[in-house]
């Protein structure tokens, strides 16, 4: 999320308006529910994190403990257990 300064956005009546409740402050605007995005739409996050847990999975299955697992990915062996269930549930 990138800031943007809303002396160059709003016009200076509402710009007054709202310093009137935040003065200085940052404040968060969401967007309108019609123009949402989904998690990870706009990076590579989300296959990123796709192909990692299908390796996780695939070694699950050759043999790899759920505590190697962890060590191997630095992840809890909660996130592990998670994944191999989601995985297995997927297939």
């Amino acid at each position: 999320m990138s800031y943007k300064k809303a002396i160059y956005i709003l016009p200076n009546d509402l710009l007054e308006k709202v310093q009137e409740y935040v003065d200085g402050e940052f404040i968060y605007i969401p967007r309108k529910s019609g123009n949402k995005r989904e998690w990870g739409s706009r990076t590579s996050t989300r296959q990123e994190l796709y192909k990692r847990n299908k390796q996780i999975y695939e070694d699950y299955l050759a043999g790899y403990s759920s505590q190697g697992l962890s060590r191997k990915y630095f992840l809890s062996l909660k996130s592990i257990q998670r994944i191999i269930r989601e995985q297995k549930n997927s297939d």
